[in-house]
């Protein structure tokens, strides 16, 4: 079976517990459902609360829990309009924590594309604007070699040796 190697201390794996996992607070943040499709619609262009709720197919009250969770934890800033006539209200703008997350959700959408619509591929395809290439999130040292999960491996990060994990 192919797994990453674990090294160090965290060979043990009875010995430590994974409580501050950065997935797992990750997931804190982004773990919904309407939160990962509210992600979706900023890449895809929309600002507006009613555009949101429609389009994700959520009630208001749960698009303003989310917009609220995702503007509260720096993904989104919100930023004043005014359209003539009527009164100031918010867009929501995405920052720079929330286009970061941009290769998990596209990830997602590439594993949903393979696996969830019976080997035809996703309902959409995400290509480079310029080139007209599709993209594609993979797994990459720095150098660029692709690493299969069997040729990953995790160490304590030395600069955080807090690990009682």
């Amino acid at each position: 079976m192919d797994a990453v190697r674990l090294t160090g201390v965290l060979e043990d794996r009875d010995a430590w517990r994974a409580t501050h996992c950065s997935i797992g607070r990750a997931m804190e943040v982004v773990g919904t459902r309407s939160a990962m499709l509210i992600l979706r619609e900023a890449y895809y262009g929309t600002t507006r609360f009613d555009d949101f709720a429609s389009r994700v197919g959520i009630t208001e009250a749960v698009a303003s829990a989310r917009l609220k969770e995702l503007t509260e934890a720096g993904l989104f800033e919100r930023v004043p309009y005014k359209e003539p006539g009527k009164r100031t209200r918010h867009e929501y703008v995405l920052t720079e924590k929330g286009r970061d997350l941009l290769p998990a959700v596209l990830a997602l959408m590439q594993w949903g594309d393979k696996y969830l619509h019976g080997g035809k591929g996703g309902p959409l395809e995400v290509a480079d604007d310029a080139t007209g290439e599709r993209v594609r999130v993979e797994v990459r040292s720095e150098s660029g070699r692709e690493v299969p999960l069997g040729e990953l491996r995790v160490s304590v990060n030395e600069s955080r040796r807090r690990l009682r994990e």
